[in-house]
C-alpha cells in the first residue's frame, strides 16, 4: 500500500494558499491521533520551561508539527530536519508567506550523519524512527545535539501491528502487502527502544502505550478505510467530505478515550528520554 503518494495529493490540494495550508493543518490536528499525544505532552512540558528555548523537529515533513510548535510560544527558535529537498524549500517558502522565518527554518539533514552538539532543548520525532534503519545511531546524534536537561519526545508504531506490515516472506507466500510498505521495522516494544534511548545516554526514558483499543478503531476509520479507497480510485476524493462527515464525530470521541486513557497494550508508542 502506498502511503506517502496519498499525504502528498492531498498536500497539494491544500497548498493553493497559506491559509488552505494552515486548514490542513488544523484537520490533521483533529484526525491523527498521534498529533493529540505529541500536542498533550508538549503542552505539559512547555509549562516548565522557559520561552527562549531552541527546539528541533527531527524528520520534519510537510511541517505540521512545526506549525504547532511556532504557534504555541513566539518566542521559540525552531529548526525542521528532513532528507526530502523539495519538502524543505516548500515549508521555507510557506513559513515565509505567513511571516514566521524569523523564528523557523528548515534544513536538509541525514539524521544517522547528524553532528550536532548541545544546541536543542526539546527534540520532536514523529513516526520517523521505524523508517531509520541505524536508530541507535540517531539516538546517539540526537542525545549529543541536546542541551542538559533537554527532552526527546519520540511518538513511533509498536511492535503489536502498529505498522499494518506484513513480514516479507508472508508477503512472497500470499501476495499480501501491508497497508504501509515504507517502515524498515514493524515496530517497537517498551523495552527494545527504553534500551536503545539509555543505552545512547538518556539518563531517564517513559515510554507508554498509544493507540489502545479505542485508538486504533479511530486510526481505521479515519486514516486507513479512506487512504484505502484512495488507493483504489481518487474518485473517491469527491467522497471524502461525506465519508467524514459520518465518521469525523466517532474518530472525536475515540481520540478523547485514547489520549484520556493508560494502555496494557497498543499499537503506538510515545516515548519521552530526558538527557
Amino acid at each position: 500500500m502506498q502511503y506517502d503518494p496519498i499525504k502528498k495529493s492531498l498536500g497539494n490540494v491544500f497548498n493553493v494558499s497559506p491559509w488552505s495550508r494552515i486548514l490542513f493543518y488544523k484537520l490533521l490536528d483533529l484526525l491523527l491521533l498521534r498529533s493529540w499525544h505529541i500536542r498533550k505532552e508538549i503542552r505539559a512540558w512547555s509549562k516548565k520551561v522557559a520561552s527562549d528555548i531552541k527546539v528541533l523537529d527531527a524528520g520534519s515533513g510537510f511541517g505540521q508539527y512545526v506549525y504547532y510548535l511556532s504557534s504555541k510560544n513566539k518566542g521559540w527558535d525552531i529548526t525542521g530536519l528532513d532528507v526530502k529537498k523539495e519538502q524543505i524549500a516548500d515549508c521555507n517558502t510557506f513559513f515565509a508567506r505567513i511571516n514566521r522565518r524569523d523564528r523557523v527554518r528548515f534544513a536538509y539533514a541525514d539524521l544517522t550523519k547528524m553532528d550536532q552538539e548541545e544546541m536543542y532543548d526539546l527534540v520532536v520525532s514523529v513516526d520517523v524512527m521505524e523508517h531509520i534503519e541505524d536508530d541507535e545511531g540517531v539516538f546517539r546524534n540526537i542525545y549529543r545535539a541536546m542541551n542538559p536537561g533537554g527532552m526527546m519526545l519520540i511518538s513511533t508504531p509498536s511492535d503489536q501491528g502498529g505498522s499494518d506490515a506484513h513480514h516479507h516472506e508472508a508477503e512472497h507466500q500470499d501476495g499480501v502487502t501491508g497497508f504501509i510498505d515504507e517502515h524498515v521495522r514493524d515496530g517497537y516494544n517498551l523495552q527494545e527502544i527504553t534500551q536503545k534511548l539509555k543505552k545512547a545516554g538518556f539518563k531517564d526514558v517513559d515510554a507508554r502505550y498509544s493507540y489502545g483499543r479505542p485508538g486504533s478503531i479511530s486510526w481505521k476509520l479515519s486514516m486507513k478505510y479512506p487512504i484505502s479507497m484512495l488507493n483504489v480510485s481518487k474518485v473517491f476524493f469527491i467522497l471524502l467530505p461525506f465519508y467524514y462527515l459520518l465518521t469525523f464525530p466517532i474518530s472525536i470521541v475515540l481520540n478523547i478515550w485514547d489520549v484520556s486513557g493508560h494502555h496494557k497494550k497498543g499499537t503506538g508508542l510515545i516515548v519521552k528520554a530526558f538527557k
